[in-house]
This record gives structure tokens, sequence and C-alpha cells, in this order.
């Protein structure tokens, strides 16, 4: 199925907008999250992951939460993305938006981007700052830690549980597929 850009496209679209190369593996990093989410809820793996790896277009040119991802909406218009893609993009800021998340789609781009984070960061408290060194157990373990990794909003991560993932579960599938592509990621 089409959705307007190929994944070729959008994957240069990141590298064009975005310079900081943390930035460029985060939306790698939710790119693979929200594939692994799309198999969970049945959904099309290439829609979600897109959705993923556009997410942040704008990071760096607008970081104002009031206005971020309003760029990357148009951005993504104009080149004639899937609707349901810019909306769930949208979406994972609030804060810009009039109205809350309700899909499975806009949920799962919220919890799933912002655990990527707390994920990286356990990884790096490790000796080797590896990805395959991480277990969930760990990652649970931190997401209770209110001062570790405090940028990842546990109250985004717990939406998981609002489209009916245990959070246990969500750890251990975001986990698992950060992994896939810690290659990717440098982890």
């Amino acid at each position: 199925m089409s959705y307007g850009i190929t994944r070729d496209e959008a994957l240069a679209l990141v590298e064009e907008r975005l310079e900081s190369p943390n930035l460029i593996k985060h939306c790698l990093a939710t790119e693979a999250v929200m594939r692994a989410l799309a198999l969970r809820f049945d959904e099309d793996p290439e829609k979600w992951g897109l959705a993923g790896l556009l997410h942040d277009l704008d990071a760096e040119t607008q970081p104002d939460l009031a206005i971020h991802t309003q760029e990357t909406e148009e951005i993504l218009r104009e080149k004639g993305v899937d609707s349901e893609i810019i909306e769930a993009i949208g979406m994972h800021n609030e804060l810009a938006r009039d109205r809350k998340r309700a899909s499975i789609f806009e949920h799962a781009l919220a919890a799933g981007e912002t655990i990527t984070g707390l994920i990286v960061a356990t990884a790096l408290v490790y000796p080797e700052k590896k990805l395959a060194s991480v277990k969930p157990k760990s990652v649970r373990k931190r997401i209770k830690e209110k001062v570790f990794a405090a940028g990842a909003n546990r109250d985004i991560i717990r939406e998981c549980e609002l489209i009916d993932i245990p959070l246990d579960e969500f750890c251990n599938l975001c986990l698992e597929a950060m992994q896939t592509v810690s290659d990717d990621l440098g982890l």
C-alpha cells in the first residue's frame, strides 16, 4: 500500500531535516518500536514505521513544545503523506493540539517514542553500552526511578495500558524492537 512516501524517501527527509545524529537515531528507534507495535495490533508495519521515522522532523527547528509537530505536519501534507500518519505525528505532542490522544495509533506513537529515550539511557549505564546487555526487568526498574532519564515522561509511557498492553509487555516489546536495529543506533 502507498502512504505518499516510501521508507527510503522518509529516511532521506529525516537526514535532510535533522542534524543531530542522536535525534536521527531516536527516529530510527521509534520506527522499529512502531513496526513492532503494528504487528502486535495487526496493523501495517510500513505505515506505523513511517510515523515513527518521521515524527520529529521539526524537533530542531521547532523545539517549543507549544508548536512542535506543526511544521512536520505541513511538510508531510505538502508531500502528500497519508493523513492518518500526519494525524498520529501531530498527536504525539498533545501540547500543540486542542484534543487528547484517542486512537491506538496515537497512543502507540506517543508511548513508543517516549520509551526509546529511557531504553537508550538504560543501555548507557551498562559498561558495554549495548542494547544486548539490557534486560526488560532493568527497563521496568528504571521507569520507577523518576530521576533516571527524567525527560522520559512516565505518564506517556504508561499510555500503553490505555491500548491494552501491560507495561511489562510494552517494555519487552520495545526493547526487543530496538535490539533489532542496535547497529543503526550504535548501541
